[in-house]
């Protein structure tokens, strides 16, 4: 199956990488380093899941690439990608690692990192609000719906719950709560902003969002997994670096058999969820196989 969602993939990553530089700033003569490093954490690789769901999403509601999916991918990236590289800092999870390459404020150092980050999280914001092949009212909805997300309400918490939970033992409940909000949010975000820029109907929407909660929680579930069974070079960051920290996992806590019965769980629950759509949403199926059949 993940060579069936590489088939959909491979055209829109090429679509979406293409068009990613035209976003980035022009170095400053007095601080080059700035938009070095914004481009480095920013085109550095990665799998772009976000904007395949945009992509994909769109091609579920029978929507075709435009400039309005390339901007919501792009913001969508942005904000990603800043997220990352604060994630990364240390006083955060403190990595070194980053996609197999060494993490921004190593790269570069830890003001400059930490610059690189607000600057593309308020890029993101940026290219939402120039598009304009998106009506003024969608700019404004899309803005909120990526505030949000990232917010005090969204990956932010979650990231905060994820700092405060170190040393602690969160019941399963806990656990999804954090996840929810820390990888889930930007995953949702990246559906139901697909959707809106496409026009999609009430019902369309509903389920879609049934979609991406599951396979938000499913996302980080085989990232818990892969943790323990793939060696650095396959994840791209350290191995084994949330049980060196004593974090909570699906593993810690379910088990890994457990951990792989609650993946194939959320996966069900994803297909399921695209029960009303034909096979224009055969991409979101692929994609719901790919995230969880990662590092196989």
């Amino acid at each position: 199956m993940s060579t069936d969602f590489d088939a959909f993939a491979g055209p829109w990553r090429e679509r979406f990488n293409r068009g990613l530089t035209r976003f980035l700033p022009q170095p400053d003569a007095q601080r080059p380093q700035l938009a070095e490093a914004m481009a480095y954490s920013l085109a550095n690789g990665g799998k772009r899941v976000r904007p395949m769901l945009v992509y994909s999403t769109g091609a579920a509601l029978r929507y075709e690439p435009d400039q309005a999916l390339d901007t919501v991918a792009v913001a969508l990236e942005c904000l990603h990608a800043y997220s990352l590289i604060h994630d990364d800092l240390p006083a955060m999870d403190d990595d070194d690692l980053r996609r197999g390459q060494p993490s921004c404020h190593i790269a570069f150092d830890e003001a400059t990192a930490i610059l690189a980050g607000d600057a593309l999280q308020t890029l993101a914001f940026e290219v939402l609000a120039r598009c304009d092949r998106l009506s003024a009212e969608q700019r404004v909805a899309l803005i909120a719906d990526l505030a949000q997300a990232a917010g005090a309400q969204g990956m932010v918490l979650g990231q905060a719950i994820d700092l405060g939970a170190v040393h602690q033992s969160p019941d399963i409940a806990q656990l999804e709560r954090m996840h929810q909000h820390k990888t889930g949010a930007l995953i949702r975000a990246s559906v139901a902003m697909a959707a809106r820029a496409c026009g999609a109907s009430t019902g369309e929407r509903e389920a879609l969002s049934d979609y991406a909660g599951a396979i938000g929680l499913a996302f980080q579930v085989q990232d818990d997994i892969l943790d323990v069974i793939a060696d650095t070079s396959t994840l791209g960051k350290p191995q084994g670096a949330d049980n060196a920290r004593d974090k909570p996992t699906y593993v810690s806590l379910l088990g890994l058999d457990g951990a792989q019965s609650k993946a194939r769980e959320l996966l069900t629950q994803a297909l399921d969820s695209l029960s009303g759509f034909d096979d224009s949403a055969t991409a979101l199926r692929s994609l719901a196989h790919y995230i969880i059949e990662r590092g196989h």
